[in-house]
């Protein structure tokens, strides 16, 4: 029996074709969280540099908006709670 809604008709290509929907809608569920992580994180930086008063050039709002490594973003969201400027940000200690 074939479905002009269902874009495989056998059996065993419904099955793998559900399969790799399920396996997409997982997978893009994840990548969407851990962008909006990131996001947020990247938003917390801005957030705490821009109430303790300090400048924050768009080259580095840009380069902290950007960064899409998870623990760069959380060494940024620590270091922003003691940084005079966004240099100390981004330099090693």
């Amino acid at each position: 029996m074939s479905s002009s809604k269902w874009p495989v008709y056998s059996p065993l290509a419904r099955e793998h074709f559900g399969k790799g929907l399920k396996q997409g809608h997982e997978q893009g569920i994840e990548q969407g969280r851990t962008q909006g992580v990131g996001e947020g994180t990247a938003r917390a930086v801005i957030t705490i540099l821009t109430d303790r008063g300090i400048h924050i050039p768009d080259t580095a709002r840009q380069r902290i908006t950007t960064c899409d490594d998870q623990t760069q973003l959380d060494t940024w969201l620590h270091r922003s709670l003691t940084a005079t400027t966004t240099n100390d940000l981004f330099t090693n200690n």
